[in-house]
């Protein structure tokens, strides 16, 4: 009989987390020069569609996801935020106007994940217990990230990408869910990579998702999968639905490529990614409901 199980737990595909960042083309880190904060609210938002966009993809395929949700969205585009939560999906903090957290000391980070929190949970009712740093910025040196985000009630954070990158990286953090902190259940959930021949290869989404073929983000996912018998955490954001997003003058190669390439293909190739494996919300992957003690 216990084999029976073992082979029948075995046949059950992995569920895989699902994750897309709430932000509009204009606040990537890529373009930070094109547009500084100063005036975002002078661009035309493209977010609400982009997101109602990928609500609608979702739904298609039977899929719940976590949305990581700029506040400065969350304030501007409430009704967005209610319809995701509608739909069934996790939504979860992205920090308040996607400021690195290590471009912020203990006290700015800490007012920053305190207010995003508040202007989720005000605009929806629900609880927000997970959080995403921009651009991946919590490393070696600020790891006194996570007591900051355990103190102000987060349960867990997708911050860390353990690759080499010029903009971000970890590489010898772990591959898969850990407890940074002693003392807590807090838990870091890195974004999946996968580890050949002593090389780290990125295997998470991303602009590698556009990028490279197909395939190669396939045949991660199913490594992760059944080598490691571990979830892969998969992230995007709605501007990557979106080729006629409006395109400024003067970027190096470098941005347009990592930016642009092969937006018109990212839909589709989506849709074939939600259909080639199980997908959940973090939450439900990776870190269940506290149980009431007593």
């Amino acid at each position: 009989m216990r084999e029976q199980a073992s082979r029948r737990q075995a046949a059950m595909p992995i569920v895989n987390a699902m994750t897309v960042d709430v932000e509009d083309y204009f606040q990537v880190q890529a373009l930070a020069e094109q547009f500084p904060r100063s005036i975002w609210d002078k661009q035309s938002a493209r977010v609400e569609r982009n997101t109602d966009h990928v609500l609608a993809l979702f739904a298609d395929h039977g899929v719940k996801a976590t949305f990581f949700t700029l506040g400065w969205v969350a304030e501007r585009h409430r009704s967005l935020i209610h319809r995701i939560v509608e739909n069934g999906h996790e939504l979860a903090s992205h920090g308040y106007e996607h400021i690195r957290a290590d471009q912020q000391d203990r006290n700015a980070f800490r007012v920053d994940v305190r207010r995003t929190k508040r202007i989720l949970e005000d605009v929806t009712g629900t609880s927000v217990r997970g959080y995403r740093a921009a651009t991946f910025s919590i490393g070696k040196a600020n790891l006194w990230a996570f007591e900051v985000l355990a103190e102000e009630g987060y349960a867990y954070s997708s911050s860390i990408y353990p690759i080499r990158h010029d903009y971000y990286g970890m590489p010898d953090a772990p591959r898969f869910p850990f407890r940074p902190l002693t003392n807590t259940n807090f838990l870091e959930v890195p974004i999946s990579r996968i580890k050949v021949a002593g090389w780290n290869l990125r295997g998470g989404g991303g602009g590698y998702f556009r990028l490279l073929p197909y395939a190669c983000s396939k045949w991660s996912i199913n490594r992760i999968n059944r080598r490691d018998g571990e979830a892969s955490v998969f992230y995007f954001h709605p501007w990557e639905i979106d080729p006629h997003q409006p395109r400024p003058e003067r970027l190096t190669l470098k941005t347009r490529v990592r930016h642009y390439i092969n937006l018109d293909r990212m839909e589709v190739r989506l849709s074939q990614l939600l259909r080639d494996f199980c997908w959940d919300r973090m939450d439900r992957v990776f870190v269940p409901e506290p149980h009431p003690t007593g």
